[in-house]
């Protein structure tokens, strides 16, 4: 796993959270990760989660905005040089806590976080 989406995820599933993968091309083939089927859609996770990490291009945030607002996560997270300031205010304008263009796993380890709940 030499990209963030493969060794961002793999290292929070270590320290603890459930993480669930999401990917319609990954779900067709019905792939396994961390023990969990990857899910088509966010609305396709059964359950409770807090945090939706997002690891798509800035240019394509739009395009999963209806998605994530939708989401029953409080946190959308775009991962480190993801940021789109148009999409996060209208996901803000929903009641998301919305962090832009932080890497989740550089701030684990900087703010010593425990384990505080799943991820997506």
């Amino acid at each position: 796993m030499t990209r963030p989406a493969g060794y961002v995820p793999a290292y929070l599933h270590n320290q603890g959270y459930r993480v669930i993968g999401v990917n319609p091309m990954l779900a067709a083939r019905g792939v396994e990760l961390f023990g969990e089927p990857v899910r088509a859609r966010l609305a396709d996770v059964e359950g409770e989660y807090d945090m939706v990490d997002v690891f798509r291009r800035s240019e394509q945030l739009a395009e999963h905005e209806d998605e994530l607002g939708a989401s029953r996560a409080r946190v959308i997270w775009f991962q480190q040089g993801i940021r789109d300031d148009e999409v996060a205010a209208r996901l803000e304008a929903k009641g998301k806590v919305v962090v832009q263009d932080r890497c989740t796993l550089a701030e684990h380890r900087r703010e010593g976080l425990g384990r505080v709940g799943s991820a997506i």
